[in-house]
């Protein structure tokens, strides 16, 4: 049982984290799926759904007003989910004839989507969060790729702002999307991402097929466009800068979340996973937004068989320290996260490796004692208007 328990999540381990990556980005060589790009200027309706982000959102809405496009075929939709501070106040002071502010009861993020999407004209669809900044020229490259009629759904690029002041947690979150970032590349280039980010993605209108409650919105808007037959695809150059995480406790919660809406959502898009009729889709979505999200049990499998086989063989011993090493200085840098010595990637990345693992065993409890989280309460810092890049 020891010897079943450790090379099976072994196995799963290296399966998830290493070989397939490399799949993946092996097969985006040998196999490129090209799309067609075009500089066209569909009109377009900008959603946010905001919940008490009265900091923020007028600056969110002077930032999507300012794109490099055609003033005529933008609008801003803001949808205040049963906000109690001066969201709506901050929103309406931006209003003009292409910005609309809908002050709803709190109904919950999905219903404000919808309605945001109802009250909405464009051919296109953008969607974003209260924080994100885009960059000037976002939502014209978010768009170019819908001048292939194969592509339904186009996820663009989250990146941090400057992370000074940031502990541990929100390095490594940062050393994270480096990694993400290069695997949606290789993902869209052989077919389709898996899903995109709230950050900032867009689909077409005619795609848009509501937002079931209970998962997260991005993950089920946007897979439904793969659900529908048609591409996903990443756009790089299609940048929203966020700040990064700036508190370990906060990230917390948030991960906790997103992670038990993400398995719901996928629970809700079930039928992608099987290959007869999703492809080798059906194994990204699987080994992407499953396995990943569950490794903290093959983790914990693996610690817990690790030792009884320490005199067996030296391969044995190996692993023990190797695990000793990865989490060893994944608590130093927990335990040092607001120090300078913490937030180097030699810390902060095994933290944050350990902050998700364990968020991602909460995760799972809550599915499996059937608690959902339906509501948002957003705690998050600001991004301030990109002026110029800055460093990532």
């Amino acid at each position: 049982m020891r010897h079943a328990a450790f090379w099976g999540s072994a196995t799963l381990i290296l399966y998830t984290y290493a070989v397939f990556p490399a799949i993946v980005l092996i097969r985006a060589v040998l196999r490129p799926l090209d799309y067609a790009s075009a500089d066209v200027t569909p009109r377009v309706s900008v959603l946010i759904a905001a919940h008490n982000e009265q900091d923020s959102i007028g600056a969110k809405v002077r930032n999507a007003l300012n794109q490099e496009y055609p003033p005529g075929r933008i609008e801003v939709v803001v949808a205040s989910d049963g906000s109690s501070d001066r969201t709506v106040e901050a929103a309406r002071v931006e209003a003009r004839d292409n910005v609309r502010v809908l002050d709803l009861p709190r109904v919950g993020k999905a219903a404000a989507l919808e309605a945001a999407a109802r009250s909405s004209s464009g051919d296109v669809l953008v969607f974003t969060d209260a924080n994100s900044m885009f960059a000037p020229d976002a939502v014209r490259q978010l768009v170019r790729p819908f001048a292939d009629q194969s592509v339904g759904g186009v996820a663009g690029n989250q990146r941090y702002q400057d992370g000074a002041g940031t502990d541990a947690i929100g390095e490594g979150e940062r050393t994270y999307w480096n990694v993400e970032r290069l695997l949606k590349t290789a993902e869209s280039r052989g077919g389709s991402t898996v899903s995109a980010t709230g950050a900032i993605y867009a689909v077409r209108r005619t795609l848009f097929s509501g937002v079931p409650v209970g998962v997260t919105d991005d993950f089920a808007v946007s897979t439904s466009v793969i659900a529908q037959g048609q591409r996903l695809v990443f756009a790089p150059d299609a940048v929203a800068w966020e700040p990064v995480a700036n508190s370990g406790g906060r990230e917390w919660g948030r991960k906790v979340r997103i992670m038990t809406r993400g398995l719901r959502g996928v629970y809700l898009r079930r039928r992608l996973l099987d290959p007869r009729s999703a492809g080798f889709y059906a194994v990204q979505l699987f080994s992407h937004k499953v396995l990943r999200r569950v490794m903290g049990l093959p983790l914990l499998a693996l610690a817990l068989s690790t030792p009884h086989l320490w005199r067996e063989h030296a391969i044995y011993r190996l692993a023990a320290l190797c695990q000793a090493g990865v989490y060893g200085l994944g608590i130093a840098g927990l335990l040092l996260r607001e120090h300078r010595i913490g937030r180097s990637t030699i810390l902060s990345a095994p933290a944050y490796f350990l902050l998700v693992n364990a968020a991602g065993l909460a995760a799972v409890w809550n599915l499996v004692r059937g608690h959902r989280i339906d509501r948002w309460d957003p705690q998050r810092a600001q991004a301030e208007p990109p002026q110029q890049a800055p460093a990532d």
